[in-house]
């Protein structure tokens, strides 16, 4: 019987006026109507919980919009209980410090939980280098009130008086909002030993779920990911679902999850006596940049359809929009049977005509010296090519007036080394102020210390730098993988000042060094990233040229409408 009531003796967040402020800025404003829709369900997600997919397009603000979506729909004398599960613990760190900051949160009313004490000090270490020297401002974006809910009292309650006892279970159990790996949560889907499951499911059983980028996880995670959406509707909690890039298929098998725990939750803890057989009607929520589409859905069949009358809007919406990243593919013309070291010296020397390009095209000005500067991200698909392919660029002879400084970024840096590496690059690729990037020391020194007109600052980077990377980059070269992978690629240009481009600023190989490699053979080539399977002969494709895989509208544009 204290079980289920368990959430009352919590602290939850209530009358937060962050949560309830409204947009300042007009590109954030769609966060309103998505919150006002939110606020239409309220009643009805008491009973029958809420499915939320926040599709909205990179760098419109998402991570608060999700916060203040479900803010809104949870019960005002309540308040919220909010877990965010994310896949990296980079992110999971980054996503943190966001809440932190924009809505004033103190450490006992937002928990950041992600392994390894190493990287937590890392971030903590860099934050605090960025502030003391001005390059990060932190500023607090509302007052300070008192808007932590905190009535129970755990101390009587047969359940948490015990729970709450160990300091771990306290540190993911007591925080209004919990930022987290998604490796926290699943254990409450798991019969583990020694009890380990009792804490996450309590708290996702007291907390709506937010599950972030959940299509960037491999397949191999889907069932684990699957279970979690049930057993929140399961336990009785309200799930958002957020990334630009979700592909239908995902979306409706994570609300038949969730349609199926809700089941159980309604014969089991329901207020409203109903038939068993009876459909479970479930309020969702669709919100992108342009719209809030909410709508009850009672089976799968119902699902899909309001799936796809929400995507078509969004398609048409999307395509009427001027472009912020224009696409060209790039014919490769590389003997595949050359040795790796020429092979790579090849590669790479594609890898220069094409920056320079890109250079000459998306480039500015530096005000104090009047030279051409461009920043850019030249994206591998896979990490072991990467270190040939660097040496071979710094080798390549560059004309007397051009200077390239690389920045090799990637997954197996030691974390030290990766850490830095990270806090130099959010700082450089920071454009939010137009002026900023010229004042930075690292970059002020290297064009004041070399005489060339034109400086290329080029990262050299595997997957890694796809996703939740808040950058804003020139221009960007891709070797391909997936779909997914160029979509949020592209999100990482232009992503802070927005200016719609003349010519292509996003060129892509049209095969990967595995592609060329490869040839014509029946190889997975789009693998490690990519959904090809060597195990699955059904996934292989029959040709790995992308001007045979995709059509010119596909990437000329490139949105995530093909997603």
């Amino acid at each position: 019987h204290a079980v289920p009531k368990c959430e009352r003796y919590l602290p939850s967040m209530a009358h937060h006026r962050g949560q309830r402020k409204r947009s300042d800025d007009k590109r954030f404003a769609w966060a309103d109507e998505a919150v006002d829709a939110a606020c239409g369900w309220r009643e009805g997600a008491r009973e029958h919980g809420a499915f939320v997919v926040n599709m909205a397009s990179t760098g419109c603000g998402k991570t608060l919009a999700n916060a203040r979506i479900l803010y809104a729909l949870a019960d005002p004398q309540i308040g919220l209980r909010l877990s965010y599960a994310l896949g990296l613990r980079t992110l999971t760190q980054q996503t943190g410090r966001s809440y932190r900051e924009d809505l004033n949160l103190g450490d006992d009313e937002l928990a950041v939980l992600v392994g390894g004490s190493a990287s937590r000090a890392l971030f903590k270490h860099y934050a605090a280098q960025a502030a003391a020297t001005g390059s990060a401002s932190t500023q607090a974006l509302i007052e300070e009130d008192s808007h932590v809910l905190y009535e129970g009292n755990v101390a009587d309650h047969p359940l948490l008086s015990r729970a709450l006892a160990n300091p771990e279970i306290r540190k993911l159990l007591s925080a209004p909002m919990l930022v987290c790996t998604v490796d926290h949560l699943a254990p409450a889907t798991e019969s583990l030993r020694a009890g380990r499951q009792i804490a996450p499911m309590l708290r996702l059983m007291s907390s709506d779920l937010v599950l972030d980028e959940l299509d960037d996880y491999d397949l191999d995670d889907l069932p684990a990911l699957t279970r979690l959406v049930y057993w929140a509707g399961l336990l009785g909690s309200r799930v958002l679902l957020s990334s630009a890039t979700l592909p239908p298929a995902l979306v409706v098998g994570m609300f038949l999850a969730y349609q199926a725990g809700r089941r159980h939750y309604r014969d089991n803890r329901g207020q409203v006596r109903t038939a068993q057989d009876a459909p479970v009607e479930v309020p969702c929520l669709w919100v992108d940049e342009f719209s809030a589409q909410p709508n009850t859905s009672a089976s799968d069949t119902d699902f899909v359809k309001q799936h796809a009358v929400f995507v078509e809007r969004r398609v048409s919406k999307l395509q009427s929009q001027e472009p912020l990243r224009r696409a060209e593919l790039l014919a490769v013309a590389i003997d595949a049977q050359l040795p790796d070291a020429y092979f790579h010296a090849a590669f790479a020397t594609q890898v220069r005509e094409a920056c320079l390009r890109l250079h000459d095209d998306h480039g500015g000005t530096d005000p104090g010296t009047g030279k051409r500067v461009s920043f850019g991200i030249v994206r591998m698909a896979n990490i072991e090519p990467i270190f040939a392919v660097a040496q071979a660029l710094i080798g390549l002879a560059m004309s007397a007036d051009t200077r390239l400084h690389l920045c090799v970024y990637h997954a197996r840096f030691p974390l030290l080394q990766r850490s830095a590496i990270e806090a130099m690059l959010d700082i450089s690729f920071n454009r939010r102020s137009a002026d900023a990037v010229w004042r930075l020391p690292d970059v002020r020194r290297a064009l004041d210390a070399h005489a060339e007109q034109n400086h290329l600052f080029v990262v050299l980077a595997s997957p890694v730098c796809e996703v939740g990377r808040d950058w804003d980059a020139d221009w960007a070269l891709a070797e391909p993988s997936s779909m997914r992978a160029l979509v949020q690629l592209a999100g990482r240009v232009q992503r802070h000042r927005r200016q719609s481009p003349q010519t292509p600023n996003l060129l892509v190989f049209d095969s990967n060094i595995k592609g060329i490699r490869h040839g014509s053979g029946r190889d997975a080539v789009f693998t490690r990233p990519g959904f090809e399977s060597k195990r699955d002969e059904r996934f292989l494709l029959r040709n790995h040229s992308l001007s045979k895989l995709l059509d010119k509208a596909e990437y000329q544009n490139l949105t995530a409408i093909p997603r």
